[in-house]
């Protein structure tokens, strides 16, 4: 039997990558896919051969996670439970979709995953192959009654690991599960678990990994302005992007425009997540309700996609029609839903997807944001699509052709006949 594991390195992956070995007499094939996660994947292929695995593929999926699977969902506006931007949903459809493409190849007949059984993520992984994969079969250790017996506490995976010698970062001490991709990286777990539990002390402030606190961040504001195209950033200006490009290393910028930068998705989301993360921007701490019917607490930090929805949001209100804004806003529940629940691949989620890129037609232009102690401000937006019109706006009079205040006499006396009809009969 050969089995292709999805492997981040981390105490489960690690753990189960052996388990399934010894439990299927299997040949073990890891993968792990770079979403993002940065210094995480160091030394990992080497890790993955000394715990038991045949072959391990790394996936360069960064620009496909920013572009295919981020932008959208930034274009969709979509934010579960009004507070969740999905950072962890939405890289499980573009891990599985490469993972899959992986056992193909590899004439595997099954994939495996360390997903427990109380999680969303069984759920989006298995949903996501289900749609791409009908015929592979996916094994879920810790739905197997003998793996929990032998596992029944992360204490137990610990010790399991050190007595065969893989290395974890995972400690009693502190337990969180951590997951790390270009958008987000979550806390779930150990000290998590108690909702009481304030994440914000002193003791805690060395948990975080992509911002400070906003109170640590700098007394000066600083400014950052995007470039949009159809819906999608293409460019940013700050006063010292070079500097900031120069400090990351692996961002190139691919041309200029308008005095803009111009960039990846994935150069975008780097330069944003910098940033946003010294401005102690995108942290959220929430209990929201799983797919599979608990409440479960998390921390997150977002903070260049917190900053990429805001900006995203306030150009769309300078360019897109009102009802076609509703209409899109009334379907961005359901479509969070969809992502948050694993339903990525679905024919509803495509569907949805297809009517917010009609109202992107339009999102063409420029937004200015001012970033300080974890807020962000809108500073400023502008376009050649734009739909308002000081001269109609203008408190000062206006284009009396182009809206008579006249009209609203009768404006209001249709609409509100209805409500002088309920109010006669109903005493109100």
């Amino acid at each position: 039997m050969k089995i292709v594991v999805a492997y981040s390195g981390g105490l489960d992956t690690s753990v189960l990558l052996l388990w399934l070995k010894e439990k299927y007499n299997a040949e073990i094939i890891a993968y792990c896919a770079d979403v993002g996660q940065g210094d995480e994947l160091d030394g990992l292929k080497e890790k993955a051969l000394s715990t038991g695995a045949s072959k391990c593929f790394i996936g360069d999926l960064k620009e496909t996670f920013a572009g295919d699977f981020i932008f959208p969902m930034i274009q969709a506006e979509a934010i579960y439970e009004a507070r969740y931007l999905l950072g962890t949903s939405i890289a499980r459809p573009c891990i599985t979709e490469d993972m899959i493409r992986i056992a193909r190849a590899e004439g595997a007949d099954a994939i495996a995953h360390g997903a427990t059984g109380k999680g969303n993520d069984q759920v989006r992984f298995e949903l996501s192959a289900n749609a791409l994969a009908p015929d592979i079969k996916c094994i879920a250790p810790w739905r197997d009654a003998s793996f929990r017996e032998q596992f029944p506490g992360r204490s137990e995976m610990i010790a399991y690991a050190e007595a065969n010698q893989i290395p974890v970062k995972a400690s009693m001490k502190k337990p969180y599960s951590m997951d790390r991709n270009l958008l987000h990286i979550s806390f779930e777990a150990g000290a998590m678990e108690d909702p009481w539990y304030d994440a914000t002390t002193e003791a805690d402030r060395e948990m975080y990994v992509l911002s400070v606190s906003p109170e640590e961040a700098p007394d000066t504001p600083e400014y950052v302005e995007i470039l949009f195209e159809k819906g999608n950033a293409i460019g940013l200006r700050h006063a010292n992007l070079d500097a900031i490009l120069s400090e990351l290393g692996d961002v190139k910028s691919t041309g200029r425009q308008d005095g803009y930068a111009l960039l990846t998705p994935y150069g975008v989301m780097r330069v944003l997540n910098l940033l946003g993360g010294r401005n102690g921007i995108g942290r959220v701490d929430i209990v929201e309700n799983r797919f599979v019917g608990m409440k479960s607490r998390g921390v997150y930090e977002t903070p260049g996609g917190t900053i990429l929805m805001a900006a995203h949001r306030d150009l769309e209100t300078l360019v897109v029609d009102r009802e076609a804004m509703h209409i899109r806003d009334s379907l961005v529940p359901k479509y969070a839903q969809l992502v948050y629940n694993g339903f990525w691949f679905a024919p509803e989620r495509v569907a949805i997807q297809a009517l917010v890129t009609e109202t992107q037609k339009t999102v063409t232009g420029e937004v200015r944001l001012k970033l300080y102690k974890g807020n962000v401000m809108q500073a400023g937006r502008r376009s050649p699509h734009s739909l308002y019109s000081e001269a109609i706006a203008t408190m000062e009079g206006g284009e009396e052709e182009a809206y008579n205040q006249d009209d609203a006499t009768g404006f209001i006396a249709l609409n509100g006949l209805r409500l002088k009809a309920w109010s006669k009969v109903n005493g109100g």
